[in-house]
Order: C-alpha cells, then structure tokens, then sequence
C-alpha cells in the first residue's frame, strides 16, 4: 500500500524547493496549490462559481487572476472558507484519481494548508518546512513582488508554526540549502523503512 507524507509549511517557507528534492529523489509528488489554480482555469463550473463568489475580475481576458483573488480572500476570512469550499472538493477528486495511479512506496502531497483543514487524519506521515519570518518575506518578495501588507495578510491565515510542529512527524528549518538536501534525503530512506518494515 503507498504511503503519503503530507508536506506543508507557511508561505515562503521552501516547500516547493522540498518538492523538487523529493521528485529528484525519484518520488512522485502532487502539488495541491498548483493543482487547485489550474483547475480554476480549466473547469468551467469552478470558473462560474468562483466569478458568482468575487465578480468578473476574479478572470481578466479569461485568465485567473491570481493577484485580484488573493488580495480579495486574504483579507476576507468568509470570502476565503467560501473559496476553499468550491475549490477543494474539485481538488480532492483530482488528487484521488492521481494516486491510483501511482505505485511508489510512497508520494508527497504538497499542501499549504494541510492543518488549517484538519486533513491531518489523510496521511500517514507529515513533514513541515520552517524558516525565519525575514527569510520567508524577503522570498516571498523576490518570488511574487507582493507587498508586505498583503503577505502578512496571508500569514496571519495559516497557523502558527509551533503547533505545526507539535502535530509533525518530520520538520526541515529551511534555512541552508545544502542541508535541506541532507534531511530531505534522510527522511527519504526513514520513510521507506518504516515503509517496508509496516
């Protein structure tokens, strides 16, 4: 049977830097965020539910607009649950006819929000990425030229880090590439041990 670690961590933590690791790895992962914006943009009936939800600028010449909904929702605690609502049941079914058709010993699921939706019981193992607030901000800055104030907006919806980590199994301070690699590649062989050994 394979294993699911679930992969989580703030905004500008390095999840998706984790990602790649695993993939390097050879372990099939699933981006849920990334996952969760194409299929904003490919389903017709998300699209038309989402546009109900926060207007016609949620698209802008039939694209998402990604930074219109972003500063819309986390600034609006209902308008984001209200989202969360449409988007993840489609993400859900995505995800479940991704993982039957896997055969690994085990794959990654990347989740922003994992604890926040009390998902926690969906895997078999949870690894959280950390790193120091100034660190994640000024990522987050080169990434995505967000303001300070709309990704503050955003932290304040994710919960803190101390209970993340209080309900981890695996965590990586995300502060020194190279030993990143080391424990990603260490939490790799533990969890094929394990693994097998169950």
């Amino acid at each position: 049977m394979t294993k699911v670690l679930g992969l989580t961590g703030g905004i500008g933590s390095g999840k998706t830097t984790v990602s790649k690791m695993f993939t390097d790895l050879g372990v099939p992962v699933y981006n849920a965020d990334y996952e969760a914006k194409k299929l904003m943009q490919s389903s017709l009936g998300l699209k038309i539910e989402i546009i109900n939800l926060l207007g016609d600028k949620a698209y802008k010449n039939n694209v998402l607009n990604k930074t219109f909904i972003s500063k819309k929702i986390f600034k609006d605690a209902s308008l984001l649950k209200k989202i969360n609502l449409i988007v993840h049941p489609a993400v859900i079914d995505h995800y479940k006819n991704w993982f039957s058709a896997q055969h690994s010993v085990y794959v990654v699921k990347e989740v922003a929000i994992l604890f926040e939706i009390n998902s926690q019981k969906n895997f078999d193992f949870i690894l959280t990425i950390t790193a120091p607030k100034p660190l994640r901000i000024q990522r987050i800055i080169k990434r995505d030229k967000k303001s300070i104030e709309d990704i503050e907006a955003i932290m304040s919806n994710q919960l803190p880090v101390y209970k993340q980590l209080n309900n981890s199994d695996f965590v990586i301070h995300n502060n020194a590439i190279n030993e990143t690699r080391k424990s990603v590649y260490d939490i790799h062989n533990e969890i094929i041990k394990k693994s097998i050994i169950s």
